[in-house]
């Protein structure tokens, strides 16, 4: 009888729909954010770096061009998490580098507001398994950690980076690494890698549930290729001579393979920035240095497309990656501090720091374990090409990077789309996707504040070209550089050293490298710009930055109390053991 019942009803129309009701299941979504990773630093950007893994996510999935972040990580990850503007989430910058001045208001601590909810948490609330393996930076008090902020599993990194081949800090920022899961502190293994780490993680906690059938959710935030820039051998050897010619050549190449592949216009041109060195002025045995400190950043960017290929191939052979969605992005665009940029007694401290925490800048080891590598401003500034500027700094090269989201339920497959994206817009769209409400301002009998980005699905499903009107403006201020967005235009403000501290207007869709102004062509325009952006200051609390402000400085004055801080019994000890020694002396006389 239960078979016959069955046969009738499935000639009825609305059969159908059950039936596909029921097989429908809501997808897995896994969201990869790179820390520090240039525009053209992956094979569909433009790159010279084969990466098989995110090309194939960009052959199955739409690759976006024109989308945007801000110009540091935590901004960015708490818009991420929350479709928030950094200025309402609490997180306008890293709280390394806030000045006191504006540390006092409630907005400014850079550590995540409890007056916002995390997309871990809606997802959870909705049935999905929760997991972060990666880096954090949006508190580490226990109540901030991520295993309060919605995921269910955790292993994280909760500082601004750490060294990728044991638990130690990279920065006098820190006493020391701040590694937790589960909201507890703990060691790593001895033969710990970050990229391979932090995928083992996330197969081991996918797979411990994989049995209840229940959709996961899987956020890995990777290390690379945010300093110490460090790869395993095997993979810096593979790149070792191709960058002899030196940055300003490879920045010109990627240019020519952006404009073949379409990524951007072609017509688009390039400046050359005030900071990038003239590479003929090396001598060999300094082009022959940073040829190869290029080759490690090329190997850790390689290595982190490998452990992603690692993840994929589990999901296959679990049966699980057809029914997920795959989003990957950078947080912002590529690192170019100088490894020694101070005062001289400032870079005195910093190599006797780096020593006494085991870190060399030897050629031979470059990239292992123990070896230090900051990029600079040269070879920073062909990782964004042909974009100028770089992390920081209001320009393109600081916020557009590179994003793409690939799998199920994604139509618009190996696509390109040159539609302006926001970070805040992914938020919404892993929401969308997943099929769970936003909360619209209130949660659990609470007010909290509501997402403001918009969900990106019907792009991928090739039901509109934009998300945006030409009239909607999208606001922006990181550490004094502002910016607002408005349809193909840009006004954008970078103090110095890198800025002149004034605004100017580009055209980002036909000119990308922001080579020319529109500001006395266009006066009306600019005009409507600033007052929008005065706007969006006011409504959002954007504090000025002190006249003097650097953030640079602002973070070795936080590297210089936390060292103070830790060693102030030492200190307290020596002054007494000096203090005794010159008393003893007196009373000898």
């Amino acid at each position: 009888m239960v078979k016959l019942f069955f046969r009738l009803i499935s000639f009825l129309p609305w059969s159908f729909f059950l039936i596909n009701t029921a097989i429908a299941a809501p997808p897995n979504i896994v969201l990869i954010l790179a820390d520090d990773l240039g525009f053209t630093d992956t094979a569909p950007y433009g790159s010279e770096i084969p990466t098989p893994s995110i090309s194939k996510l960009a052959d199955e999935g739409l690759v976006f061009t024109n989308y945007h972040t801000a110009a540091s990580c935590a901004p960015t990850r708490s818009m991420l998490m929350t479709g928030v503007d950094s200025h309402r989430n609490g997180v306008p910058n890293i709280p390394e580098a806030i000045p006191p001045a504006q540390a006092e208001y409630r907005n400014y601590r850079g550590t995540l507001n409890h007056n916002v909810v995390t997309i871990a948490t809606l997802l959870k609330d909705a049935g999905y398994h929760t997991y972060l393996t990666g880096k954090w930076h949006l508190g580490k008090t226990p109540d901030l950690l991520p295993s309060r902020r919605g995921f269910e599993r955790t292993v994280t990194m909760a500082d601004t980076g750490a060294d990728n081949w044991e638990k130690k800090p990279y920065l006098p920022l820190y006493k020391k690494a701040n590694w937790f899961a589960d909201g507890k502190e703990i060691d790593l293994p001895d033969d710990f890698y970050s990229s391979e780490y932090y995928i083992d993680k996330a197969i081991e906690f996918i797979d411990s549930n994989i049995k209840d059938g229940k959709p996961f959710f899987s956020y890995i935030p990777f290390q690379a290729v945010h300093i110490p820039v460090q790869a395993p051998q095997i993979f810096t050897d593979k790149y070792m001579g191709k960058y002899d010619e030196g940055w300003e050549k490879l920045r010109k190449k990627r240019l020519e393979r952006a404009r073949n592949k379409n990524i951007v216009s072609p017509d688009s041109e390039m400046v050359r920035m005030s900071t990038t060195k003239d590479w003929e002025s090396l001598s060999d045995s300094e082009k022959r240095y940073e040829s190869k400190k290029m080759a490690v950043y090329a190997g850790m960017v390689d290595a982190m497309d490998y452990h992603i290929g690692r993840l994929i191939t589990y999901l296959k052979k679990t049966g699980q990656y057809d029914n997920t969605v795959f989003i990957f992005a950078s947080d912002n665009g590529a690192e170019a501090t100088d490894a020694f940029d101070g005062p001289a007694w400032q870079n005195l401290y910093l190599k006797l720091w780096q020593k006494a925490n085991g870190y060399n800048r030897d050629y031979e080891t470059l990239g292992t374990r123990g070896s230090y590598i900051n990029m600079g401003p040269s070879f920073a500034s062909a990782a964004v090409s042909p974009l100028a500027e770089y992390k920081f700094w209001a320009g393109e090269g600081g916020m557009r990077v590179p994003f793409i989201i690939s799998g199920k339920g994604i139509i618009e497959k190996g696509k390109i789309t040159n539609a302006f994206a926001y970070v805040t817009d992914i938020a919404p769209t892993i929401l969308e996707i997943a099929g769970v409400s936003q909360h619209r301002g209130s949660y659990q009998g609470r007010k909290v504040e509501p997402m403001v980005g918009k969900s990106l699905l019907r792009l991928l499903k090739g039901e509109a070209d934009s998300v945006y009107s030409e009239e909607e403006t999208i606001g922006y201020e990181l550490g004094g550089n502002a910016a607002l967005f408005q349809g193909d235009y840009k006004i954008v403000k970078d103090r110095g050293p890198v800025g002149d501290n004034q605004w100017h207007l580009f055209n980002i869709v036909i000119d990308p490298g922001e080579t020319k102004d529109l500001k006395k062509e266009m006066p009306e325009r600019f005009t409507a710009m600033m007052e929008a952006y005065l706007k969006y200051a006011a409504d959002n609390n954007v504090l000025p930055v002190p006249e003097n402000y650097d953030q640079h400085k602002q973070c070795r004055k936080y590297s210089i109390r936390t060292q103070i801080r830790a060693h102030l019994p030492f200190y307290l000890v020596g002054i007494l053991i000096l203090s005794g020694f010159f008393i003893i002396r007196k009373f000898k006389k």
